[in-house]
């Protein structure tokens, strides 16, 4: 991936050349465009903030409350602690009727290297989204509703599924949201995700003597070290696109203890839902076997699987119209499409797109290390980040004003439901 990764000392006056031809209602994206710049410095203050005060999933209450003060200073209707302690929505609506844009935000940042995965631009990019499209609506008298969602957890939790069966997507005719990545400059990618399962483990065998009077004892250890071993081997007959990792630990062990238990915690990733759940009946299986072998007893959690990215098609070649002909480039071989996302569930329940935008990084410093914590904070990843936004605030805005693209949208979305396997 290295020769598509974008690395701070690259050239910056290399752009990829802009297609020629009319955007849909440019008088839109030109409110958006002059919108957001004129909000770029306040907006790089409330990511600098987010960045510098990194908090894990479900703990986001610093990110939670200067998030709800910004837009309630900037009109918005605002609820705090919106169904989970650390989400909130705010709202904007102008006119009478009209269609629902959603939007989703997040703040969260991950244990030991912070924001890792640019979750201080992921939010203020849903928060420009928003300003951009109240702008547009009150300018040019458009009639709809803008819904913003902060939703916590994003890295390593299943708030959005939470937060949509508490019904907070409800009014929601689509959702749009943007995640930046490594990648080549000026450029936007449509890539889908991995699906995701978690799997729990306990296993829980006997203490004993290890040197007095071992087969006093089962061994727990053992099990778990089996299980890792089996899954290893595993891996040369799953195909070369589904991922299984794991980790294995315990409690209260010493050399000369048989230890009588071990944790272990695997994810199981494949590109779609069902070939997830083709391989964890294998996984499983797996750390099944090592307890039957080391006689230990074996408890199992499996959590919901994180589905699949649906990249909504019709949304999606809108986007892609904007940034050809305004911005840069489209491209899909890079991106997050080996990693998970908890926005997938919502792809599935309503017309959904999610880009991920190229921010500069140093060798080796994708997603989820350090090197992406400091390339998160820079001044040209908000660049990048205020371009992504203002695409997407224009895609949304297309959905407010033209009813036969809404109607386009619709339809993939339904085709999509036809053929997912």
């Amino acid at each position: 991936m290295s020769d598509i990764v974008w690395r701070p000392e690259d050239d910056p006056n290399i752009r990829p050349p802009i297609q020629e031809g009319q955007v849909y209602r440019p008088d839109i994206l030109n409110v958006i465009g002059t919108t957001l710049d004129g909000l770029s410095r306040e907006l790089r203050a409330l990511s600098l903030d987010i960045h510098g005060h990194p908090e894990l999933k479900f703990e986001e209450k610093y990110a939670h409350d200067a998030c709800t003060a910004f837009m309630e200073k900037r009109g918005f209707a605002v609820t705090k602690n919106y169904h989970l302690e650390t989400a909130w929505v705010a709202t904007y609506t102008h006119g009478q009727g009209g269609r629902v844009l959603g939007v989703n935000a997040e703040m969260d940042a991950l244990p030991g290297i912070g924001h890792g995965c640019g979750h201080n631009l992921v939010g203020i990019s849903g928060i420009a989204v928003a300003l951009a499209a109240k702008a547009a609506m009150e300018r040019l008298n458009i009639n709809g509703k803008v819904v913003l969602l902060g939703t916590p957890a994003g890295d390593d939790g299943d708030s959005k599924r939470m937060l949509y069966e508490k019904g907070a997507y409800d009014e929601m005719d689509v959702c749009l949201m943007s995640h930046p990545a490594s990648g080549p400059r000026h450029s936007i990618n449509l890539s889908s995700t991995l699906t995701l399962s978690r799997i729990t483990v306990e296993y829980q065998g006997h203490a004993a003597h290890a040197a007095l009077s071992p087969w006093e004892g089962l061994n727990a250890l053992d099990a778990a070290v089996l299980a890792y071993n089996n899954v290893s081997l595993l891996r040369q007959q799953i195909k070369p696109t589904h991922r299984v990792l794991g980790i294995l630990g315990g409690k209260d062990w010493a050399p000369n203890i048989v230890p009588d238990n071990a944790t272990m915690q695997w994810l199981v990733r494949a590109p779609t839902t069902s070939e997830t759940e083709d391989t964890r009946k294998r996984v499983i299986s797996c750390i099944e076997a090592a307890a039957l072998a080391s006689g230990c007893k074996v408890q199992l959690t499996i959590g919901p699987i994180r589905n699949e990215i649906r990249q909504n098609k019709a949304l999606g070649d809108e986007l892609a119209d904007v940034v050809l002909k305004r911005y840069g480039a489209i491209d899909s071989e890079w991106g997050m499409k080996n990693a998970s996302s908890n926005f997938g569930y919502i792809s599935y329940m309503m017309p959904s797109l999610r880009p991920n935008f190229a921010i500069p990084t140093t060798p080796n410093g994708g997603n989820h290390s350090s090197g992406f914590t400091e390339a998160a904070r820079s001044e040209v990843s908000h660049d990048a980040c205020l371009v992504a936004s203002k695409a997407l605030a224009a895609v949304g805005m297309r959905v407010l004003t033209d009813d036969v693209f809404f109607q386009q949208v619709k339809d993939t979305f339904e085709e999509d439901k036809r053929h997912r396997v």
